[in-house]
C-alpha cells in the first residue's frame, strides 16, 4: 500500500519553524508540507518579543564577533552564521517586503515596530506555498520506521508519515523526552535570562535609577558582569544583571538564585577611585559632599552610597576624614546585597539546556543519530543575551535545516 507521505512535518510553530517551512517551500516548491503546532496560538514569541516590536536580530555582522553573545552554542554557531548569518537574516526579510531599522544599541526591528508585520508576513508565505498549519495538534511521539524509509508522527489528533522531520519545539519537555527515547541526550533546562530580587528596601526605594557602566560580581565565584544596572522595586535588572544570568545560569540554579552580589557603581578601580576621591577633597573642599555626585552615578544613588558610608548630610568635602574617604571608596567598588530570588525577564523566558550540542551536525543541523531528522531553536542547548541573538540563531538553524533537507532531495 503506498503511504501518502509529506516531504516535511514541522513540530513547532515558533520562528524556526515557520522559517524552516517557508524556505523549505521556497526550495522545493510544490512540495508536501505541515507545521503542527500545540498551542491554540502560532508564533506567540515572536509576537511579544522586544515589547512588540519584534527584535529580529543584531546588527553584529562579524561572525566571530556575534558568537561571543552565545554562552551555550558559540562554537557550534561560527561556522553557521559564515553561510546565514546577521546579513542574509536581513536580506531576505527585505526580499520578503519587511524592511528593518537598527537602533543605536544595535537591536534590529522592522521599520514597522510592530511584530504583526513578522507575523503577517509568515501567514501569507504559509497560504502562498499552501504550506497546512495545524494549531491546537500536540505531538505525542515520533519513530522512524527504517523499511518505509519515512517517519511516523503520532499526535492527539492522528498520525502522519513523513520524509523529512523538523523539531523546533521550544524547550516542550513532552519533545524532549521523545527525543530522549531516541537515545539523545537531553541536557536538562534552567533559566537563563532573568533579573534579580532583593530584600533590602533601601536599595530598592531607589527604583528607576540606573548607573551606564557597573561592574557586578557574585561572591564566591567567578561570575561577574559589566554594563548598566538598573534598580528596580524588586532588585537589579538592566544589561549587566541580564548578561550575568545567562553566562551563570546553571551555576545560579545551583545556588536557588540565593547568593551576595558585589557592585562596583563606578565601573572603575578601587585604586582610582581613591585617587580621584582625595583629589576632589582638595579641589572643591568647601562644597558639601552631597551636593553633587561622581563618577556618573545618579545624585540619589550618591546620596545613599554616601548615607551609608556614614558621611552626614551636611559634611564638607575639607570635613571627611582619610577614614571616611577609604569606607566611601569601599561602598561604591564593593557594595553588597543579599539577593535571594529571580524573576523573568519582562515577558521573555529563555532556557539553557536541550539535546546535545555534540549530537547536532552543525553543517546540516541534522541529528548524527537520526536520519533525516533536523532541529533548531531553542529544543538545542544553545541561549544567547538579550538583544535579538535567540532569533538570529533561529533563523540561522532553519534556513540551513531547510536548505540540507532540498539538497538530500
Amino acid at each position: 500500500m503506498k503511504i501518502d507521505a509529506l516531504d516535511l512535518l514541522v513540530i513547532g510553530g515558533g520562528a524556526a519553524g515557520f522559517f524552516c517551512a517557508i524556505n523549505y517551500a521556497e526550495f522545493k516548491p510544490g512540495h508536501k508540507i505541515t507545521i503542527l503546532e500545540a498551542g491554540i496560538n502560532s508564533l506567540s514569541k515572536v509576537r511579544i518579543s522586544g515589547g512588540g516590536r519584534c527584535n529580529l536580530t543584531h546588527a553584529c555582522f562579524d561572525p566571530r564577533e556575534i558568537v561571543h553573545f552565545y554562552p551555550r552554542g558559540s562554537k557550534e554557531l561560527l561556522g553557521p552564521f559564515t553561510r546565514f548569518g546577521v546579513q542574509e537574516t536581513i536580506e531576505w526579510f527585505e526580499s520578503h517586503g519587511v524592511l528593518t531599522k537598527t537602533e543605536e544599541d544595535g537591536r534590529m526591528f522592522p521599520n514597522s515596530n510592530s511584530s504583526e508585520t513578522i507575523i503577517s508576513t509568515f501567514l501569507s508565505l504559509v497560504d502562498k506555498y499552501n504550506i497546512h498549519l495545524n494549531k491546537g495538534e500536540r505531538v505525542q511521539k515520533f519513530i522512524w520506521e527504517a523499511e518505509k524509509n519515512l517517519w511516523k508522527v503520532s499526535s492527539t489528533k492522528g498520525e502522519y508519515y513523513t520524509r523529512n522531520l523538523f523539531v523546533s519545539s521550544g524547550s516542550d519537555q513532552r519533545i524532549w523526552n521523545a527525543l530522549a527515547e531516541l537515545n539523545h541526550k537531553v541536557i536538562s533546562p534552567v533559566p537563563s535570562l532573568f533579573t534579580f530580587n532583593t530584600e533590602d528596601k533601601n536599595i530598592t526605594e531607589l527604583m528607576g535609577l540606573s548607573v551606564s557602566n557597573a561592574s557586578i560580581r557574585i561572591l564566591d565565584t567567578n561570575l561577574q558582569s559589566n554594563g548598566a544596572l538598573l534598580i528596580t522595586h524588586w532588585g537589579f535588572s538592566g544589561p549587566a544583571t541580564l548578561k550575568l544570568s545567562s553566562w551563570g545560569a546553571r551555576e545560579l540554579y545551583e545556588y536557588n538564585y540565593k547568593f551576595e552580589q558585589l557592585i562596583n557603581w563606578s565601573g572603575e578601580d578601587s585604586q582610582s577611585i581613591e585617587t580621584e576621591l582625595l583629589k576632589v577633597k582638595m579641589l572643591i573642599a568647601k562644597k558639601v559632599i552631597w551636593s553633587s555626585s561622581l563618577f556618573n552615578i545618579p545624585l540619589r544613588l550618591w546620596k545613599y552610597l554616601c548615607e551609608k558610608s556614614n558621611i552626614s548630610p551636611a559634611t564638607l568635602w575639607a570635613d571627611i576624614t582619610n577614614k571616611q574617604i577609604k569606607e566611601l571608596k569601599f561602598v561604591i567598588t564593593e557594595d553588597r546585597y543579599r539577593i535571594n530570588g529571580k524573576s523573568t525577564f519582562k515577558q521573555e523566558f529563555v532556557t539553557a539546556g536541550g539535546v546535545d550540542l555534540q549530537e547536532i551536525n552543525f553543517k546540516k543541523f541534522e541529528s548524527r543519530k537520526c536520519s533525516n531528522l533536523y532541529l533548531a531553536g531553542e529544543v538545542l542547548n544553545i541561549d544567547a543575551l538579550t538583544g535579538g541573538y535567540n532569533f538570529q540563531a533561529a533563523w540561522t538553524g532553519a534556513y540551513i535545516a531547510a536548505q540540507s533537507m532540498a539538497l538530500e532531495i
